[in-house]
């Protein structure tokens, strides 16, 4: 039997790869421009014509495409961000790097900088170097934990005077991707910051926060819980990037344990780890010194 065409596809209401921009110029079938080829399309993002197609210059064809609604929005019952944690970052540009500099940005209390592309979860190009002022990085470090911060989006504003926003060089949503502090006074060196346009997937460590504690049946029976995983590496859409992941404990017993693959996420949200991987266990109660020699 022949394959079907793209025509039969579409009254079918099926799914079909598309292969080349102009594919579908001889059955009338104009795509969004949005659309890139590889991807599998279905029949609601599709337009059939029953006229012949009319090709506009790309400024024309934005203007009679509507932008589209974000393609992922946080659902019921799943953490979303605090808004009373929002907070725009300041930061001046800068010209070098070097460990000279970096040293003479902290003596006048900035932290050096960096800010980079992730496409698909990859790090890239269009790097900026930037400083970024070290009360406010150590500020949200400080109410929000320091792995928290790392799962948290910010707008970052790059001025030519940090003082002052008559000129504003670049705005954007950006992710802390790293965050380096000294080992003897935890002071903050520097920072990576990855942009997050609504199109980017980021590679992030969400946090994990585990609760019904007080409830659970292992641990009033006097077992106490192992803590195997605090982070788990997802691949997310940047609209929906997790503050942390409940990890609910209120059914475990002693000996039960919770693995990678229980965790209730975002269905967009994908595991870059095992799902069988354990996140915690209910262990049995410690057996004192005084417990052991009266045995």
């Amino acid at each position: 039997m022949p394959a079907a065409s793209e025509e039969e596809a579409w009254e079918a209401g099926t799914s079909f790869r598309v292969l080349e921009m102009g594919l579908s110029r001889s059955n009338n079938i104009n795509f969004h421009p949005s659309l890139r080829p590889g991807m599998w399309i279905h029949r609601p993002l599709m337009i059939r014509k029953s006229i012949g197609l009319r090709f506009l210059s790309h400024v024309a064809s934005e203007a009679l495409v509507e932008d589209p609604a974000p393609l992922f929005t946080y659902l019921e019952g799943f953490p979303r961000p605090e808004p009373k944690y929002a907070e725009t970052i300041l930061a001046i540009p800068r010209s070098k790097s070097g460990k000279n500099i970096s040293a003479k940005e902290r003596e006048a209390g900035r932290v050096p900088s960096i800010v980079f592309e992730q496409l698909k979860g990859e790090e890239g190009g269009n790097k900026r170097l930037i400083s970024v002022q070290t009360k406010q990085i150590r500020k949200l470090v400080n109410h929000l934990g320091y792995s928290f911060f790392l799962s948290r989006l910010f707008d970052l504003e790059i001025r030519s005077n940090i003082d002052s926003s008559d000129e504003i060089i670049e705005r954007v949503r950006v992710l802390p991707r790293k965050l380096h502090l000294h080992s003897g006074t935890d002071a903050v060196l520097n920072v990576t910051f990855l942009r997050a346009p609504s199109h980017a997937c980021l590679k992030v460590d969400v946090p994990l926060a585990f609760r019904g504690d007080d409830v659970c049946p292992g641990l009033r029976k006097g077992a106490y819980l192992n803590t195997i995983k605090r982070t788990v590496k997802y691949l997310c859409p940047a609209d929906i990037v997790p503050p942390y992941i409940d990890v609910d404990l209120s059914e475990l017993d002693v000996g039960q344990k919770l693995v990678m693959g229980d965790l209730k996420v975002h269905p967009a949200l994908r595991l870059l780890q095992s799902a069988e991987e354990p996140v915690c266990k209910i262990m049995g109660s410690r057996v004192s010194q005084e417990q052991k020699k009266s045995k």
